[in-house]
């Protein structure tokens, strides 16, 4: 077996040679040449007589390593799964993938080598990694879906954001603190990141401040940040009622731990990707209970919905003493949307790249059974509008609970159509 794609780490080693055990991870092998297959169905890159191949773009590494592993592995249980069931198309699915450990020249060079043998891309982490792609991904014709939720990545056919928007999301945050007694004049204090992921939740949060009478003050972070003392005082300082955090989980850990510990203790609410279960076992776990809330276009991992309740029972007998957080949630339901659109490319005759993105722009009710149903058929417009508020809870599964089932908060329809 070649693994000379996986990554010189340990982690990504590792990882990698149990995603792709059995199935190979070469680079083209004898006789894999684009063209119709034998059964009459249109190929090209990625697809021969007897598989699909799919990339992964991940980080095991970096910043989010512990979210890129819950995805990768979600995804190959996938992978296992439609396999065992007969693949698809007749074909049996393969799943390389590549860590870029979040830096984006990484990603470059993996996705010039990685595209050019793969249909589809089922996860790319980073708004900065997609952000940087999203021209070649575009020429490639190549279907991706970014575990990133920046505005920026819509308007491109091949690449889909699932689910909402960073910026949808923070005008849901802004209406669930408003319900929960903010009044005309507060002030709400907005821990970002730098980049697209923090500029874009920013963009939300103003525009919903502006319109229910509120002032946004706002602290711009990196993402090696950790430790965020500095901009609790100067939130502090500003008098804030709440607090919203689009940052990572360290940041999100730092901000609830520092704020309850100096006696700012106002509600604050995280974007998705700032929380992680790993967090209920470190010394913020109380003040996150206490104060913490995350809005999520996926409901939480602990949900009745029977979907996901059968997903979590067979991650955990596939990955046991794995943590089940919401990459196994996003990774598994970004899987399974795209293995629909191939059987539906496949059903029209043809698994060529450009008739796998148009069978998936013809989805307009996708619906896996793991959230609200999406509509990808307006490349312009997130898939979702509607958003779940979450609550840590230290004995659920995945460390989070529904607060608030999934809901459109108002304005949304007025801002995405200003």
């Amino acid at each position: 077996m070649n693994t000379s794609r996986t990554s010189k780490t340990l982690l990504a080693s590792a990882l990698a040679a149990l995603l792709i055990a059995g199935t190979g991870c070469s680079s083209k092998a004898d006789g894999d040449k684009p063209g119709d297959a034998a059964d009459g169905v249109k190929a090209g890159p990625g697809v021969t007589d007897d598989r699909i191949r799919l990339g992964a773009l991940t980080d095991l590494t970096g910043p989010y390593a512990t979210l890129g592993k819950s995805i990768v592995q979600a995804q190959q249980m996938w992978a296992d799964e439609t396999n065992a069931a007969g693949g698809i198309c007749g074909r049996t699915v393969e799943i390389v993938v590549e860590d870029h450990g979040y830096d984006v020249q990484k990603a470059v060079t993996a996705y010039a080598d990685l595209s050019t043998d793969v249909v589809a891309l089922p996860q790319v982490i980073g708004s900065p990694v997609v952000a940087a792609l999203i021209d070649d991904i575009e020429r490639d014709r190549l279907l991706t879906f970014p575990q990133a939720w920046a505005a920026s990545l819509l308007g491109k056919d091949p690449v889909q954001v699932l689910g909402t928007t960073y910026d949808v999301d923070m005008i849901a945050a802004v209406d669930f603190l408003t319900r929960k007694g903010l009044k005309k004049g507060d002030t709400i204090g907005h821990v970002y990141f730098e980049g697209d992921y923090g500029a874009n939740a920013l963009e939300g949060s103003t525009w919903a401040a502006k319109r229910a009478g509120l002032k946004i003050v706002d602290q711009k972070i990196k993402a090696t940040d950790t430790d965020l003392s500095a901009q609790v005082s100067a939130l502090r300082e500003a008098g804030v009622k709440a607090v919203l955090i689009s940052a990572g989980p360290a940041q999100t850990a730092s901000l609830a731990g520092v704020a309850a510990s100096r006696g700012l203790r106002v509600p604050i609410v995280s974007s998705a990707p700032g929380f992680a279960p790993q967090l209920m076992k470190t010394p913020a776990a109380k003040a996150l209970e206490a104060m913490l809330h995350v809005v999520s276009a996926a409901p939480a991992v602990s949900s009745d919905l029977p979907g996901v309740k059968k997903m979590v029972a067979a991650y955990e007998k596939k990955f046991p003493g794995s943590p089940v957080d919401s990459g196994v949630l996003s990774g598994y339901n970004a899987a399974q949307l795209l293995g629909a659109d191939l059987k539906k490319a496949c059903a029209a005759g043809s698994l060529a790249r450009e008739d796998v993105v148009r069978a998936h722009r013809s989805q307009k009710n996708a619906d896996t059974g793991l959230g609200t149903p999406q509509d990808f058929s307006d490349v312009n417009r997130p898939a979702s509008v509607s958003t779940y508020v979450l609550k840590p809870d230290a004995e659920a599964v995945g460390g989070i609970v529904i607060a608030e089932e999934a809901h459109v908060a108002p304005g949304i329809e007025e801002y995405l159509n200003s």
